[in-house]
């Protein structure tokens, strides 16, 4: 590797980490970089799930103190997350991305719209319904749609911060903090589910996963750090703007730039 594939590298993973701490979205910083340096796609995929799931750990203790609040959602989100993110590795090794993939701008504009609204969406079904049944039915939804999220992350990845963050919302979380201690601890078990199966399947492109590790770690503990000193709006406002951001970069690329 030459010194600017190894900066580039390292600085790609940085700022997917990063990302990833505060929103989502990571994947499609680290994923077009491996790319760019000539790393087939699966391996581009795997070898960018692997460096990322090790940086969660800067994420994770960055948020740690966050995590006592969150251990009941972390329990119950872990079967899903587990299960779902072991069926999108799976399926990864015996398909293309590329049909898959163009779901990602849809997926991604849908999550950012249903972030941005859910306090609204919450008001409204909060209001003159039996609240058990409410409660009930925005639990089991969230599982499922968590699910769904757990089988997309462990496939291609690429924005499931903003699609978990739409679906911890709608279950009734409310503190950004919380919420994104609780979207990184389950992104990195989806990720480490999946990065397993990689590693089985002789996917990871050993030199560069090492170097993004390293960018990937600092990014993440940067972020959950630095997103703590600043306001829960303006953390909502960011996670929104990278939210629609993504989708008309994903939108570009899938769609326009061929």
């Amino acid at each position: 590797m030459t010194g600017l594939e190894v900066a580039g590298l390292v600085l790609a993973a940085a700022a997917g980490g990063a990302i990833n701490a505060v929103a989502g979205g990571g994947t499609l910083v680290t994923f077009p970089t491996l790319l760019f340096f000539g790393t087939p796609a699966i391996i581009a995929n795997a070898t960018s799930t692997l460096a990322l799931v090790v940086g969660t750990s800067g994420s994770i203790y960055g948020f740690r103190d966050y995590l006592a609040p969150i251990k009941t959602w972390i329990l119950r989100f872990l079967p899903v997350s587990v299960l779902g993110g072991l069926i999108g590795s799976v399926l990864l090794t015996h398909t293309s991305n590329r049909t898959f993939a163009k779901l990602v701008p849809f997926l991604i504009l849908f999550a950012t719209v249903l972030f941005l609204l859910q306090g609204a969406f919450r008001r409204a079904v909060h209001l003159g319904e039996d609240q058990s049944k409410v409660a009930s039915f925005r639990f089991w939804g969230a599982m499922l749609f968590q699910f769904g999220i757990a089988v997309y992350g462990g496939y291609f990845g690429a924005g499931i911060g903003i699609l978990m963050l739409a679906a911890l919302g709608f279950v009734g979380l409310t503190n950004i903090h919380e919420m994104n201690a609780l979207k990184t601890s389950l992104g990195s078990l989806i990720n480490f589910v999946a990065a397993l199966w990689f590693v089985f399947a002789g996917l990871i492109d050993w030199p560069r996963a090492m170097l993004m590790t390293v960018g990937s770690v600092v990014g993440y503990y940067g972020g959950a750090y630095y997103s703590q000193r600043i306001s829960q709006r303006h953390v909502r406002q960011i996670v929104t703007l990278i939210g629609f951001a993504l989708s008309i970069v994903t939108f570009y690329q899938q769609f326009i730039h061929r």
